[in-house]
């Protein structure tokens, strides 16, 4: 039986194949941001051409994926340049930009091994539930892909092949710093 959800808060997904997203020169990342046929934790999976329809809805107001720091709207922190679907998923090539504060906190984190994630946030438009009682998406809209510190899976892992700069731990100190402050003025 089908349902259609048309309104409601984003959905995240966090997803990655086995052989994990690449990252390379500290800012370059490619691989799949969702698989298809593969069971997630919450019992979704995800059909070939559930991206399609978005992606060309994207691609014909001339608008892009959106690459997030932590699924945070306020928190772009880079582009994705290519984001297409094939037979095995998702697939997503972006850059990490430097020249914003939030994208060189992630390149570090990144490099340090302290984030590894990557999610997706999207609506579901079409879906239906299986004997199994897994919920098979076949239309969603993809809002964006987010490198995220938690995955859902534990083969949702960012590869890091660059090596990090000297002055990463100091960096990285100041990024801890600076989330401890956020957190305590709350």
């Amino acid at each position: 039986m089908g349902y259609m959800d048309n309104h409601g808060a984003p959905e995240r997904k966090f997803h990655l194949p086995e052989a994990g997203l690449v990252v390379t020169d500290g800012t370059r990342i490619e691989g799949y941001a969702s698989l298809f046929g593969k069971r997630d934790q919450g019992g979704d999976v995800v059909q070939k051409g559930a991206y399609a329809i978005s992606l060309k809805a994207l691609a014909g107001a001339g608008r892009r994926v959106k690459m997030l720091w932590q699924h945070d709207p306020a928190q772009p922190i880079g582009v994705w340049d290519e984001v297409r679907e094939d037979s095995t998923g998702l697939y997503v090539k972006g850059r990490i930009l430097t020249d914003v504060e939030k994208g060189r906190e992630a390149a570090a984190l990144l490099a340090a091994g302290a984030i590894d994630g990557l999610s997706i946030g999207y609506r579901t438009l079409r879906a239906e539930k299986d004997s199994k009682g897994q919920r098979l998406l076949s239309e969603l809209e993809l809002w964006e892909v987010s490198l995220v510190t938690f995955p859902m899976l534990a083969e949702a892992r960012v590869a890091a092949k660059a090596d990090a700069p000297a002055d990463i731990w100091t960096d990285l100190a100041q990024v801890f710093d600076d989330a401890r402050r956020d957190l305590a003025a709350r």
